[in-house]
């Protein structure tokens, strides 16, 4: 490992990432909700015992705990964010023996070859060249090493057991939102669906996509309300969708999202909400012990 963080401070993200962004928060509530999911990720990627492990775009680190845990504290795990804030979270949540750096994707930290796994979920989606940030982390693996990629929502439009018609132009005001806030063509942000191109753009073998689904329904567990009312009732369908739609249907949306309505939807007994998780992984040339646990190509067992 390099001793040093380089001090050069990177350009905006994609999305309007820099040092100085906060989304600790949202993180933390996201970590909570996509537990189950997640660890059953990781448990799939079977890492043998003394193998270093790098978080790619760690956030707020809980990631960084599950992986020792996963690994029963034999192996090496490294987290890096390039949010100061994100780091101080990791360092405060990451357990003895975990590091936490500050870094950037683009310019990481570390020799080349240092890592047997890199994980980095939602975080490459946030690079202004994703396929160019795949590139780089894949020569910080040993040959034979593999790279996991995860993304929520690449089947981009979430469910929830209510009025289709409404949902559709939900999700329809949301891109519209973000098309204006980033200046950004539909084009753009479906790049994401290329997951699997980026891999093997980077020369990985072996590449495997596994998708795994986050269902919920009622009753919600504390974790699972929380995550979906705060990060997605009100800091993404809130009051910032209002001209993006039409008055009823926006008046509908709110009385679904507000927790004194009768009708709130978190609390029906007909709640049923499902959301994509998708895990795309690739080997890096030089040995090909390694594959993607529940994909038929590979020949492995499903995860």
């Amino acid at each position: 490992m390099k001793g040093a963080v380089r001090s050069r401070v990177p350009e905006t993200g994609w999305l309007g990432d820099t040092p100085q962004r906060n989304y600790a928060a949202k993180l933390e509530l996201f970590n909570a909700f996509a537990r189950p999911e997640l660890r059953e990720a990781m448990d799939a990627l079977s890492m043998p015992a003394n193998s270093r492990v790098l978080d790619a775009g760690c956030g707020t680190g809980e990631a960084v705990g599950w992986w020792c845990a996963s690994m029963q504290g034999r192996g090496t795990v490294v987290g890096m964010d390039l949010a100061v804030a994100h780091i101080r979270a990791a360092r405060g949540s990451a357990p003895a023996g975990a590091s936490i750096v500050q870094g950037d994707m683009l310019e990481p930290p570390f020799a080349d070859g240092t890592f047997d796994l890199i994980w980095a979920v939602n975080a490459v989606n946030h690079l202004h060249e994703p396929a160019a940030g795949v590139q780089i982390m894949s020569k910080l693996l040993r040959p034979g090493g593999r790279i996991a990629l995860g993304q929520s929502s690449l089947v981009p439009d979430m469910y929830f057991a209510w009025d289709a018609r409404l949902e559709a132009r939900v999700n329809e005001a949301v891109r519209a939102y973000y098309r204006e806030r980033y200046g950004r063509s539909e084009r753009e942000f479906a790049a994401v669906r290329a997951l699997a191109g980026w891999l093997h753009q980077a020369g990985l073998r072996n590449v495997g996509v596994h998708t795994r689904m986050i269902e919920r329904t009622f009753p919600l567990s504390d974790a699972d309300e929380r995550y979906l009312l705060e990060c997605i009732f009100r800091g993404t369908w809130g009051e910032r969708l209002r001209k993006f739609m039409d008055a009823a249907d926006f008046a509908e949306l709110t009385r679904l999202c507000d927790p004194d309505d009768g009708r709130y939807a978190l609390r029906r007994r007909d709640f049923h909400f499902l959301q994509s998780l998708t895990f795309v992984v690739g080997t890096r040339q030089g040995d090909t012990r390694y594959s993607m646990p529940g994909h038929p190509a590979t020949g492995g067992r499903h995860g």
